[in-house]
C-alpha cells in the first residue's frame, strides 16, 4: 500500500493519496461473492473481472496490462471490429459488444470493473453509466471533454463507491515522487512560475472541416462511434487518430498531453483550480489578407497562462503551456549540450533558491544545475508503486471502496481535467454573436483578455460567452448517467 508523507510533518492536503486501511487480520474470512454481493463489491478470494470498452490502440494496451494482475479479462466492446481484432484474438473466451449500453445491460451482473478508452468526447458517459451501476473504472486521459462532466464524475465516484483511477501512468511513476520530496525538502524553495510543453499535435489541427465526405470504413459504427457528438458525415482519416484535433471530439495537444505534462506541478505543488486563463494561439496562412482560424479545430500552436492563488502562505504560481513545438527560453543553469526536458516535453520548476525540471509521465528529475544531482541526497519520504499504475488499480478494486489507495483517483483527476480544459475555455473563446463578415471564422475576444474562473460553480465571470463550452449540449437521444 502506498503512504504519502512530507518532510518536517507537513501535510499534502488533497495531493495525498487516499488514506489506506488495514485490509487482513488475524482471523480475516474469506467470504464468497454469491454470499457477500452487493453494489461495487469485489469479494477478495476472486480476480477482478474486467470489461474494456474501446479496446484497440491504446485500450488493447490498458488491458493486457490490466491481465498482468489478478484480473481476468471478460467483456470486450468497441464500435470499430478491426481496431477491436488484437484485443478478441488475445482473449477468445471474452464476450464482444458494439454498444457499450447493451453491454452494461447484459453483462452489469458478469462484471466488477470497467476500463473505457475511447475518444474524449465518449469518456463520461461511458464512465458514468459503469459507475452507476457500481463498477469500479479506469478511464483514458483527458478525464473528460468538457469541464462539466469532469466534476460531475468526480462526485459520482465518491456517491457510488467506486475504486477510480485515470489513464495517466506517471501518477505512479517514481519520478513525480522524487520530485515531491525535493520540493518538500526545501531545495528549491518556493516556486511562483513553472513551464510545461509539449511537441504536439502531430495530427492535423488548424484547418477548416472538409467538404467532401468520405466512405465510412465499413466495419465501423460510425452512429455510435459519433456518440454525444453533432452528427456529421465522416471525413477521411478522422478514425483511428486524427478526431484529437476536432472539438467535436478531442481536446486538443493541452487535453491530450497535459494529464501527463502538468500534473508533476499540479501534485507537488498542491495546485487547485485556476483563478484566471489567458491564451494566445498560432494560425494557419488562408492567403494574403486572411488568417485561418476555424471554431471546429484545434489551433496548430498554442501558449496559455493559468494562475493559481498560493495555499498555506504559499506565493501564488503562474503555468505556462505551450504546445505545437513552442517551447520555454532554456534556463541558464542547463548546459549548452544539455537536453531540456526529455526533447519534445517537459515541466520547469522556477523556485526561489533553484530550479528543477522532468520530462513527459515525471520521467528524468533533474535539479539544475546538473551537477546538484551528484550533491544532494534526501530521503525518500514517499512510498513507490512498485506493481505499476494498472496493477495497482486492480488490486485496490478487488480490495474495495476506501481500502487501498490509488495514484489518480478522480477526486485528484477530476480537477487536474478542469484545469487543462480550462486552459481551452481561452483558446477557444471566441464570440458566437459575431461571426467575422468575410466567412473566416469568428472573432476571438477572448483570447485577448484574462479570463476570470469562479472554480467551485464553473463559470467565466468577465466573459459570458466561454461558458459555452464548460457544458456542451449533446446530441438528442444522448445523456451523462441514468
Amino acid at each position: 500500500m502506498v503512504t504519502e508523507k512530507n518532510n518536517k510533518g507537513n501535510q499534502i492536503s488533497r495531493r495525498s493519496f487516499l488514506t489506506g486501511t488495514a485490509t487482513a487480520a488475524a482471523g480475516f474470512m474469506i467470504v464468497p461473492r454469491h454470499v457477500l454481493g452487493g453494489k461495487g463489491y469485489t469479494a477478495p478470494s476472486d480476480k477482478l473481472r474486467v470489461a474494456g470498452i474501446g479496446v484497440g490502440g491504446k485500450g488493447e494496451s490498458d488491458i493486457a496490462e490490466f491481465a498482468k494482475g489478478p484480473a481476468d479479462i471478460t467483456v470486450l466492446c468497441d464500435v470499430h471490429d478491426s481496431r477491436a481484432a488484437n484485443s478478441v484474438k488475445r482473449f477468445p473466451k471474452a464476450k464482444f459488444y458494439k454498444d457499450y449500453r447493451e453491454m452494461l445491460d447484459k453483462e452489469h451482473k458478469n462484471i466488477d470493473a470497467v476500463s473505457v478508452s475511447t475518444p474524449d468526447h465518449s469518456h463520461a458517459i461511458q464512465a458514468m453509466a459503469a459507475m452507476q451501476l457500481g463498477k469500479h473504472v479506469y478511464v483514458q486521459k483527458p478525464l473528460t471533454h468538457d469541464i462539466y462532466e469532469a466534476r460531475m464524475l468526480t462526485e459520482a465516484a465518491k456517491k457510488y463507491k467506486v475504486v477510480t483511477q485515470m489513464g495517466n501512468q506517471g501518477a505512479s511513476g517514481d519520478g513525480v515522487r522524487q520530485l515531491m520530496e525535493w520540493y518538500n525538502a526545501g531545495l528549491i524553495g518556493d516556486v511562483k512560475e513553472v513551464y510545461c510543453w509539449t511537441n504536439r499535435p502531430v495530427w492535423p489541427q488548424g484547418i477548416p472541416w472538409p467538404t467532401t465526405p468520405a466512405p465510412v470504413p465499413s466495419d465501423l459504427d460510425w452512429d455510435l462511434w459519433l456518440g454525444t457528438a453533432p452528427k456529421k458525415d465522416y471525413v477521411n482519416k478522422l478514425v483511428p487518430f486524427n478526431w484529437r484535433g476536432w472539438w467535436d471530439y478531442g481536446t486538443g495537444a493541452l487535453g491530450d498531453m497535459g494529464c501527463h505534462i502538468v500534473e508533476p506541478p499540479f501534485r507537488v505543488l498542491d495546485l487547485g483550480y485556476p483563478e484566471s486563463a489567458e491564451a494566445s494561439v498560432g494560425s494557419v496562412y488562408v492567403d494574403e489578407f486572411k488568417q485561418g482560424y476555424f471554431p471546429d479545430s484545434c489551433p496548430p500552436s498554442s501558449h496559455c497562462i493559468l494562475n493559481f492563488k498560493g495555499k498555506k502562505g504559499k506565493p501564488d504560481v503562474k503555468l505556462h503551456w505551450m504546445d505545437g513545438g513552442i517551447q520555454p527560453a532554456r534556463p541558464e543553469e542547463l548546459g549548452p549540450n544539455e537536453r531540456m526536458g526529455d526533447g519534445g516535453n517537459g515541466a520547469i520548476f522556477i523556485g526561489t533558491k533553484g530550479k528543477m525540471m522532468c520530462g513527459t509521465y515525471g520521467i528524468s528529475p533533474t535539479l539544475l544545475p546538473t551537477t546538484r544531482n551528484k550533491e544532494v541526497n534526501v530521503k525518500q519520504t514517499i512510498a513507490r508503486v512498485p506493481e505499476g499504475h494498472y496493477v495497482q488499480w486492480v488490486n485496490a478494486a478487488i480490495a474495495g471502496y476506501g481500502k487501498k489507495e490509488v495514484s489518480s483517483p478522480f477526486e485528484i483527476a477530476g480537477p487536474l481535467t478542469e484545469t487543462l480544459l480550462m486552459g481551452n475555455l481561452a483558446i477557444r473563446s471566441y464570440d458566437v454573436r459575431k461571426p467575422k463578415a468575410n466567412g473566416n471564422g469568428f472573432d476571438y475576444p477572448g483570447r485577448y483578455i484574462k479570463l476570470l474562473w469562479d472554480g467551485p460553480n464553473m463559470k467565466i465571470t468577465n466573459f459570458d460567452d466561454a461558458n459555452q463550452f464548460v457544458k456542451r449540449t449533446y446530441r438528442e437521444g444522448w445523456k451523462l448517467g441514468s
